[in-house]
């Protein structure tokens, strides 16, 4: 199987040099000339077996074939419980019982194995650029941190994550570094963006990503949707719709392969924050990003959608794509109400990203929708307690493994928002290949 850039100026590529290069030459997003089938509905099985179950067809030509089971067993290796709520056909997965507490643990781990099995022993090392709102950088952090041939340097908007946040992106040291951004995420994306670009300094220094951007990002997060919407249709017979919170599109765009390759997986709404680039969109307003306004969602502070582009190549027309799906933006008011009436209503507490999905769940129920929905939990409510903590009126303890990462101490260095800096960043202290 070949792998095609959004962009259409790169030839088509075999996956592991898709998996290597993180962005395609031309600027695009790689993916699938085709998307496969899969066996309907797909057996009772661990997460980790089902997860190689779905990336299976991709890695027919891959050097990885034979290793994919290890590479998922170890990515895989915590699972994705499906929560009732406490009302009617309504549940909550929960994606937050990784390292980092994120649902980005999945797909950084499998990354990090997949480099790794791809690296020559003798092959210099590879540098990992990754632009964060709050949660990627710590998971891609935890899955290369110490992680040989590998450099990882994450980049984040000063100021614009919650402290616990910014304590987990700066307390790895070793072969991690934080760089605090002067600017928001949109300028992050474009400064990495811009270095995975740059042929001069590619040509010297061996890159990647581990954004959404990145293929090994996009498919092992399909994993956990084909999971949970298999066993949910052999359990009630028909298919679970999903609310994903979202910013940069990748875990959507995940869902969507997901359904795509077969699985029960129902229709699919996504609950952004008050950054309305895609609500307006998909109410029928000409795609045009916005700038990105701060909100208590953090994690979802995105004004330019990388992976609109895996959307729009994904569809005929404008048309087809505002038929398949629907986006609702949430406010910071709604938010904390939803926050505030959620132990009582649905007997959690959740993440304020959550809130969002939970409150796009709300309307559906408003409006007389009865059918089965699972709103997507992406974060643990204690990455954002200063937020939820007043709301619910308790101290809501963080998981022993981001509790430890938040006994280590952590530090960042400031950088302007300027490529001239990160290029002279990347450069210091790495192995530079001979011209």
């Amino acid at each position: 199987m070949n792998f095609l850039s959004t962009r259409g100026q790169t030839a088509p590529t075999a996956l592991d040099a898709a998996l290597a290069a993180g962005l395609a030459p031309d600027g695009g997003l790689y993916v699938p000339e085709t998307i496969p089938t899969l066996d309907r509905p797909l057996p009772a099985r661990a997460l980790h077996e089902t997860a190689h179950a779905v990336l299976a067809p991709y890695f027919v030509d891959s050097a990885l074939r034979d290793r994919l089971g290890a590479i998922c067993a170890q990515a895989f290796s915590f699972d994705a419980p499906l929560r009732p709520l406490a009302q009617p056909d309504s549940w909550l997965l929960e994606l937050f019982h990784g390292p980092t507490a994120a649902f980005k643990d999945y797909a950084a781990r499998f990354l990090g194995g997949a480099l790794s099995a791809l690296r020559a022993p003798d092959a210099p090392d590879t540098t990992i650029v990754v632009a964060t709102s709050g949660d990627t950088g710590a998971a891609v952090a935890a899955a290369f941190h110490r992680r040989p041939g590998f450099r990882v340097l994450i980049l984040y908007p000063d100021g614009r994550v919650s402290p616990r946040q910014a304590h987990g992106l700066g307390c790895w040291g070793d072969n991690v570094q934080a760089l605090r951004v002067d600017g928001d995420f949109d300028a992050c994306q474009r400064l990495a963006k811009q270095a995975l670009s740059d042929e001069a300094l590619r040509a010297q220094l061996p890159l990647s990503s581990a954004n959404s951007i990145s293929l090994g990002r996009l498919l092992p997060q399909a994993a956990y949707y084909a999971h949970t919407a298999a066993r949910y249709y052999a359990d009630h017979g028909e298919p679970l719709n999903f609310i994903v919170p979202t910013g940069n599109l990748g875990n959507a765009c995940a869902a969507l392969v997901a359904k795509r390759m077969g699985a029960p997986v129902g229709e699919l709404r996504l609950a952004t924050n008050a950054n309305d680039t895609l609500p307006r969109y998909f109410a029928g307003a000409d795609y045009s990003a916005q700038p990105t306004r701060a909100t208590l969602a953090n994690a979802m502070d995105v004004g330019a959608p990388s992976n609109f582009e895996r959307l729009r190549h994904w569809h005929r027309d404008d048309a087809e794509l505002r038929a398949a799906i629907h986006a609702e933006g949430v406010d910071d008011a709604s938010i904390e109400q939803t926050i505030r009436a959620a132990p009582q209503r649905y007997g959690i507490v959740p993440c304020p990203h959550t809130a969002t999905g939970l409150r796009v769940l709300e309307t559906l129920r408003a409006q007389g929708d009865e059918r089965p929905w699972a709103v997507v939990a992406t974060a643990h409510p204690s990455k954002f307690d200063s937020i939820v903590e007043p709301l619910v009126g308790h101290a809501v303890q963080p998981p022993p493994a981001l509790a430890e990462s938040l006994a280590r101490p952590a530090s960042a260095e400031p950088m302007a928002a300027d490529y001239a800096a990160l290029r002279e960043r990347l450069l210091a202290g790495a192995t530079v290949v001979a011209l």
